[in-house]
Parts: structure tokens; sequence; C-alpha cells
């Protein structure tokens, strides 16, 4: 029993301290110096301790003592207790979604056997879409409490967004569902070990309707109209500001994050390398003992993982500093018309093979 407890803390401690403590401050300075590069720029360059400016990494410790001081600013007729609670409540489901991504396999050390995975759930991909539902909660909270046309209007436009693309996004992965036979995403990341049936190559139209969908969820460019500066100033979190603003601010790269995580366990063949089996991988290790090979596989494997994250962490940033914002009767249509459509045809489809084959 205490070893299970040590187990369960060691490995929420490490997911935490991963997306709190690394990718969190750190994706504001890589999206600082991405966007920089692709227009030509510098970037981030000018803080510094003692002279050492480290590339620009002290301007994401700046910007947290920054926000961290400033006055917590709550406008006199808003709901406080609402104003307060918003961006909790986006906050939160970004980084508990993380709680069903599996990291890793399953290794065998010391007569134990290690999961990595901090909750083994049986309806894991539910989970993820549950808490992708509560998160809409803390935006239109935010947008409606704030008492501010801005705010509202924002709010408004991402209660539409989120929810409408919603339904495209659990669709899109109902066949891959249907050719795995599980919801685990344990159990699905296992399956990949075999590089032929990684997701991506058994649902390609899945995986482009569910990235996009995903992205949308986001609410980043080219869907970021519950922001859109340029036309409701920064849209629900107009009136935010200090502890509260930074909070929206890292619900938004830790969603990032999970998206990739869930991206690459669905789709990109979760911890494993292509056409290495966990077996040869042990092989490959054994002079190190079995434990020492079964410690070695699950470090490359939990690198190789991280890997592809970061991957399609970059992707996402890229079509962030690529494309322009769509309008909201675009998005809206893109949803309704294309997305919808195209992942019931999806479906339709891969039934029609399940049963025939």
């Amino acid at each position: 029993m205490a070893a299970d407890l040590i187990e369960s803390v060691a490995k929420i401690l490490f997911i935490f301290g991963v997306n709190v403590g690394v990718f969190a401050p750190i994706l504001g300075w890589v999206e600082r110096k991405q966007s920089a590069v692709m227009q030509d720029r510098i970037g981030a360059n000018r803080a510094d301790i003692l002279g050492f400016t480290a590339i620009g990494l002290f301007h994401s410790l700046a910007d947290a003592i920054k926000l961290l001081t400033k006055e917590d600013f709550v406008p006199d007729n808003a709901s406080k207790f609402f104003h307060t609670l918003a961006p909790f409540i986006s906050l939160v489901p970004a980084i508990a979604a993380f709680a069903i991504v599996p990291f890793g396999g399953r290794y065998e050390l010391f007569g134990r056997e290690i999961h990595l995975v901090i909750a083994d759930l049986d309806v894991g991909i539910l989970y993820v879409f549950a808490l992708a539902g509560l998160a809409t909660y803390g935006t239109v909270l935010a947008g409606w409490s704030s008492r501010s046309n801005w705010s509202l209007l924002g709010g408004l436009r991402a209660s539409a967004q989120m929810l409408s693309y919603e339904v495209a996004m659990g669709l899109s992965i109902i066949g891959l569902i249907m050719v795995y036979g599980t919801l685990k995403l344990t159990e699905i990341g296992a399956i990949q070990e075999n590089f032929f049936r990684w997701g991506i190559f058994l649902q390609p139209v899945g995986f482009i309707i569910f990235m996009t969908c995903a992205i949308a969820e986001n609410k980043r460019i080219p869907f970021d109209i519950p922001e859109a500066e340029s036309e409701l100033v920064a849209g629900y979190f107009t009136e935010y500001s200090g502890m509260k603003f930074i909070m929206f601010w890292m619900a938004e790269f830790l969603e990032m994050v999970t998206i990739s995580a869930v991206v690459t366990t669905l789709f990109f063949g979760a911890w494993h390398i292509p056409f290495v089996t966990d077996a040869m991988l042990l092989s490959w290790f054994a002079p190190a003992g079995p434990n020492g090979a079964a410690a070695l596989a699950m470090l490359v494997n939990i690198a190789v993982f991280f890997a592809k994250v970061s991957f399609f962490i970059w992707l996402q940033m890229t079509i962030r500093w690529t494309l322009p914002r769509f309008r909201y009767d675009q998005v809206m249509r893109m949803c309704w018309k294309m997305l919808l459509p195209l992942s019931l045809i999806n479906l339709s489809i891969t039934g029609l093979v399940v049963l025939l084959r």
C-alpha cells in the first residue's frame, strides 16, 4: 500500500513538474523566439541577470514577477465570486486531463511493475472530453461575470465555438476506437508498438479533424475569435489582470501540451520508436542487467514520448504564427458544414471496413 502511494505521488509530481515547472514557463519564451525567427526578428533578448541573458530565458522570469506583483483588478459591478472562480475552472482541467495520458509503458523494476500513467481509466478518452467540456464554463463565466460588453461577446463566441467543435472532435475519434476496440489510452498506446498500427495510418482523416478541432477548442489563431484583440480588446479576459490573467495564459499553453500528448498517444505511436519493439529495446540494454535494462528502456520511452509532444507543440505554434484569423461565420461554417459531415463520412467508411474485414 505504501509503495503504491509513493509511486502515485511520484508520478503526479513528475507530470505536475513537467507541465507547470517546465512547459508553462518555457513555452512563453519558445513562442516569442519562434515567432521572431519566422518574422526575421531577434526576439526576446533584453532581460538579464548580472549581464547574462541566457538567450532570453529570463524574460519568462521577468513576466512572472511582473504579473504576480500587479494589482488584482475587479470591475465594480462584476460578480466577484465567479470572476475569481473562472480562471481556476479554465486552468485546472488543462492540468488534470494529463492524468490519464500514458507517458511510457509497463516496466518490471526490482520485482515491482511500474505503469507510467497516473490513472489508467477504462474510459480514458471520455475523461479527456469531459474535462474539455468543463473548461468551457471557465471561459463563459469569465465573460459573463466581468460585466463588460467586450468580455461578454468574447464569452459568447467562446461558448459557441467550443461546444460546436466538441461534436466534430468527438466523432473524429470514434473511428479510432472502433479500430482499436478500447477506450483506454494505455491499451491504444500499447497496440501501436507495431509501426503499421499507428493511428495516423489507420485514421488519417480522423487525425486531421481531431487536430483542427483541438486547436479550435484551445482558441488559438486561426480560431481566436473569442479573444480577437483587434475587435474585442482581449475578449473574455479583458477585465483580468495579475495572477488571474496569467492563469488564463497558462491554461492556453498547458492545453497545447495536453493536445500534443493526446495526439501522440492516439495517432503517433505514443512512447514507441518506429520499428523498435519493447523486447528489442530491452535486449539492447541487456548488459545493464534486468533492472538496469528496464530502467534505461523506461527513460528512452519517456524521452521519445516528450520528443513527440514537443514536435506537436512546435506544429501548433507554427500554425498560430502562419495563418490569419478566421471570421466568426467562417469558424462556424467550417465546423458544421465541413468538419462534421467529413467526420460522419469517415465514421461510416470505418464502420463498413470493420464490418467487412
